[in-house]
């Protein structure tokens, strides 16, 4: 068999994308509960984005208590307790599972593949992981908001690699082309590939910074199983 292992991204490939409309509402409803404007919230939600997908921020409850301070708006728990549950309550809404997920990285898993994960993401991303029904199938997952580093380092996908025991060379990659992941999957010697649902990218405008990706392609996750033989 060519690959040991298949690594994925999880946003836009195990599970949809963020929608944006809904996004912006949610963005909305913690600016409101903050008495905050909705420009002035997402300007500053945005500008601690590196530093919540890093790990240097912890904890969205951290993230909100400092956009307040910066911004000198006075709060308490019960309002700061409410704005994070609403912020993980969408994200874990967003983390289900595509239709097609379960039943692609059951037969993975039957077919003796190793099976890892390397995200971007948020520090309410990994603990809502564990209560996913995709945990269990995934043998190794990396989050930066973890590790403190985040695609398209190279030390991110060797640190994956590395906790699979297989070499990069041996790993597929499978990304939507966010953050210059499959560019860097293919530094470290991964083959990368990129999945594109049709008529996605029209629906959602914040995906047009996806790298103009001109390698292997694929628009539905079974397609990875066609990929490995």
């Amino acid at each position: 068999m060519k690959y040991e292992a298949v690594i994925f991204d999880l946003f836009g490939t195990l599970v949809d994308n963020y929608p944006y409309e809904e996004y912006q509402s949610v963005l909305g409803q913690m600016a409101s509960i903050l008495t905050i404007s909705f420009d002035t919230f997402q300007r500053a939600w945005s500008e601690t984005a590196q530093d919540r997908s890093l790990g240097i921020i912890r904890t969205i409850e951290a993230n909100i208590e400092y956009i307040c301070k910066k911004l000198g708006v006075d709060t308490d728990e019960s309002k700061i307790e409410l704005v994070t549950k609403i912020r993980n309550d969408f994200i874990a809404n967003v983390m289900r599972p595509r239709k097609d997920t379960i039943e692609v990285l059951s037969r993975l898993q039957l077919q003796g593949l190793k099976i890892g994960l390397i995200s971007n993401c948020s520090p309410e991303t990994p603990l809502i992981w564990k209560d996913t029904p995709l945990a269990p199938l995934v043998d190794v997952a990396v989050f930066s908001s973890s590790v403190g580093i985040k695609k398209p380092d190279p030390h991110i996908y060797q640190l994956a690699s590395e906790q699979l025991s297989v070499k990069p060379e041996s790993c597929l990659y499978v990304g939507d082309g966010d953050s210059q992941e499959l560019s860097g999957a293919a530094r470290v010697g991964m083959y990368p590939v990129i999945i594109r649902l049709p008529g996605e990218e029209g629906t959602q405008p914040h995906l047009a910074n996806r790298e103009d990706w001109h390698g292997p392609m694929i628009s539905s996750l079974s397609e990875v199983l066609i990929l490995i033989k």
